[in-house]
């Protein structure tokens, strides 16, 4: 009997024990700025450069990090995996209203990054494939004329480039190719390619 008494004293205990600990990081998680898969205050991050990764509380931060202006309003939310951007990077204008969205994958930009002026205006829209920029990529001016229209390969131009004044008049229009551009910026484009001079493009 006295030794059934203590087998059950000590499983009391190790229950008492268990449920303690259960407690302990359930208080450590609520008191926590960080929660699993959560929101940071982005002065708590920390750049490891030699890693190449942010880290919070000495491990490599998964969530998303936060940053706020004076008057409340959110200023940045950027999400983390792993120490590493992954998913959106978010920027705002004091009002509130968005300047900036683009997405990670593993650290790298990858889809469409998107920028905005402060009227609310359309400012650039580039693509990203693993980081690297690929596509037509567009800007405009803050009245909302285009800018530039840029055609990318693996980061380099490739193809038609051209460009606009902001009362609509075009000023480059060329055409690049393995590296070099056919025809002369801030000109017309000239299809008689074979009869142009030829300039390296520039990086």
């Amino acid at each position: 009997m006295q030794f059934n008494k203590i087998i059950l004293s000590r499983s009391a205990l190790l229950v008492l024990i268990c449920f303690g600990a259960v407690m302990v990081l359930m208080l450590y998680w609520a008191l926590s700025p960080q929660m699993p898969g959560g929101e940071v205050d982005h002065r708590l991050l920390k750049l490891i450069p030699e890693k190449g990764l942010v880290y919070y509380q000495d491990r490599s931060f998964d969530g998303t990090s936060l940053a706020y202006y004076p008057n409340g309003h959110a200023a940045e939310s950027i999400g983390y995996r792993e120490g590493k951007k992954h998913g959106w990077h978010r920027k705002y204008f004091a009002d509130g209203s968005i300047s900036f969205e683009a997405q990670y994958v593993g650290g790298r930009l990858h889809g469409t990054a998107r920028s905005w002026w402060s009227n609310g205006n359309l400012r650039t829209e580039l693509h990203y494939e693993n980081g690297m920029a690929n596509g037509l990529q567009k800007q405009w001016y803050k009245n909302g004329a285009k800018f530039k229209y840029i055609r990318l390969v693996n980061g380099r131009e490739e193809g038609l480039q051209q460009a606009w004044r902001e009362n609509g008049k075009i000023f480059n229009n060329y055409e690049a190719k393995n590296g070099r551009i056919f025809g002369l910026k801030r000109a017309n484009l000239c299809y008689g390619l074979e009869d142009e001079n030829i300039q390296l493009a520039s990086d």
